[in-house]
């Protein structure tokens, strides 16, 4: 059996807790990703830009069998992850991060962390491939994938074999889900993305609106009217079981016995997973992710943890800018 031969790892490995954060080494010491920073903040959206309409082919997705699956697949490891109380450190068995019982996929992410009390808002221009194909229905690539502390929701770059879609999480529900879905096709691609870092990319920003209420509004940007359209908004109690937020590479993977690597690390060969210009508001001004409130996941994450040795981790800023590619 497929799942036999791939539950690598016991689902007790746990999370280390969020006080063995420890503080990063100097993005300079570390592999840049080709390009810059600043380059890549040229084609930035405007936080500021108007915030009007919403965006044209989100839909609540209906009852799917295999969506549903999917999502208790997602729950069950950000369960598992958040048991330690933080995504942010996690301790290494040789083989990868945690893994899944109910489909025994090792799951494992990399990327920064905002902490408690430094954001009420983020915001971050991510790459997408429409392109990249996902054949085996037990395997989910999340990246770029972006929350903000305490936030109603996640905004996941969604890869999986029932196609490429854009999802906005509910995590004030219960149970929670994907409460909005949109498919990454040539309508998405001409409306909200930019080649102009080389590869397409779409802007999302959350902010909360409603501290009281804890509402939270998400929002993609529309290159076509230079406006922000919004994608989601709820109000309540985020279930996520972690106060940080997070803007990261995520994976739910097994091996493929043809290759001996995870499915994702073959069929994403010519993917490049990118996060660019993450920025928190705070007292209402938005400044780039830093170290002293973003910390990286770990220093050194290794491509065998991911299933993919051939990955790479790059550090194209210090701690606003982060790519992950073969």
């Amino acid at each position: 059996m497929k799942r036999a031969r791939t539950a690598l790892l016991s689902a007790t490995a746990a999370l280390a807790a969020l006080a063995a954060l420890g503080t990063a080494a100097p993005a300079a010491s570390h592999p840049r990703a080709a390009g810059s920073t600043a380059a890549a903040r040229d084609h930035t959206p405007s936080p500021g830009a108007p915030h009007r309409g919403t965006v044209a082919g989100a839909r609540t997705p209906g009852h799917s069998p295999a969506r549903e699956r999917a999502a208790r697949i997602f729950a069950e490891g950000r369960r598992a992850a958040a048991s330690g109380g933080s995504l942010s450190r996690h301790e290494r068995i040789p083989g990868g991060g945690t893994a899944t019982p109910e489909a025994g996929l090792t799951h494992n992410w990399w990327g920064v962390f905002p902490q408690p009390g430094t954001h009420d808002g983020i915001m971050a221009t991510h790459s997408v491939d429409a392109s990249y194909r996902v054949s085996d229905s037990e395997n989910f690539t999340y990246s770029p994938t972006t929350k903000a502390q305490n936030s109603c929701m996640e905004v996941v770059t969604a890869y999986w074999n029932s196609g490429n879609e854009i999802w906005a999480w509910d995590w004030c529900s219960d149970p929670g889900g994907p409460a909005k879905t949109v498919a990454v096709d040539a309508a998405f691609l001409a409306t909200y993305t930019d080649g102009a870092t080389g590869r397409p990319a779409y802007g999302v920003q959350m902010v909360q609106d409603d501290a009281a209420a804890n509402q939270w509004s998400a929002y993609l940007y529309n290159y076509r009217t230079a406006a922000w359209d919004l994608l989601f908004r709820k109000s309540g109690k985020d279930r996520s079981g972690l106060s940080h937020g997070w803007d990261m590479f995520e994976i739910y993977a097994s091996v493929n016995p043809a290759t001996g690597t995870g499915y994702y690390c073959s069929e994403a060969r010519k993917t490049v997973f990118d996060s660019a210009a993450v920025s928190l508001r705070r007292h209402g001004a938005w400044q780039p992710a830093r170290p002293a409130d973003s910390p990286w996941t770990e220093d050194e994450p290794q491509g065998r943890d991911f299933l993919c040795p051939p990955l790479k981790f790059l550090r194209a800023g210090a701690n606003d800018h982060w790519t992950v590619r073969q």
